[in-house]
């Protein structure tokens, strides 16, 4: 039987621990094999597909308080769940600067800015602070939020990412892997926005393209595959 057939229709009432049990209940080895082949860390995951903690989610509904609580347990589902039902009206930058130390996984980094980070009223202030920071799963958040942002904030000006494109620039040489290719969707994504924007990264990508790294010319490659060149 799935989690979302055990789990009582009154899960806001449930304990951290009650919701862990379930939680611990729903996984399994297979799944956790597969987040290994995907480059998620499992040291303390349970093996849960998205789509179950969504349910899961969903039945809780925005509690903030259980959401720092379960996610000062420390296990990777209970995470992804407390970033989907925190309340971004409460997010503080203290929060998610707390939160960020906690990174590491790919997954939870972009999990949360999806579903949380990006609807503060901090998303755009805290990008270039995280970008600055040299641990990988903290700078990769700075670019994920760009990434998800320019899918998501419609009602931004295509203007306002002008300013993440010299981070792209800087951070382009950042050989990590999970680095790299969050510059490189950040980049795509931004072009993807408009034809403006489009423009505007290539020439981005056209000049990181000749720096001398292999970060850079493989995120310029990449992203002006996505893209196109420009008309000569």
């Amino acid at each position: 039987m799935n989690l979302f057939f055990r789990i009582s229709i009154k899960l806001n009432t449930m304990t951290v621990k009650e919701i862990l049990t379930s939680l611990k209940k729903s996984g399994s080895e297979r799944n956790r094999e597969g987040m290994k082949r995907f480059g998620i860390n499992v040291d303390k995951a349970f093996g849960i597909n998205v789509p179950v903690m969504r349910i899961l989610a969903k039945r809780i509904g925005k509690n903030h308080e259980l959401a720092l609580k379960l996610w000062e347990s420390g296990y990777h589902e209970a995470r992804h769940v407390a970033a989907m039902i925190a309340n971004p009206k409460l997010v503080t930058k203290s929060l998610m600067n707390k939160w960020i130390k906690d990174f590491n996984s790919w997954d939870l980094v972009d999990g949360t800015c999806s579903n949380l980070f990006r609807k503060s009223e901090y998303a755009y202030e805290m990008i270039p602070v995280w970008a600055k920071r040299s641990k990988e799963f903290e700078r990769r958040t700075a670019f994920s939020m760009i990434a998800y942002l320019a899918v998501h904030d419609k009602k931004k000006p295509d203007e306002e990412f002008l300013q993440f494109l010299h981070l792209i620039i800087k951070y382009s040489t950042d050989e990590r892997n999970f680095v790299k290719k969050a510059v490189n969707w950040a980049l795509r994504q931004i072009g993807k926005r408009s034809l403006f924007l489009r423009e505007q990264a290539i020439k981005v990508a056209e000049e990181i393209k000749n720096i001398d790294s292999k970060s850079a010319r493989w995120i310029a490659n990449d992203a002006l595959r996505e893209l196109g060149r420009r008309k000569p």
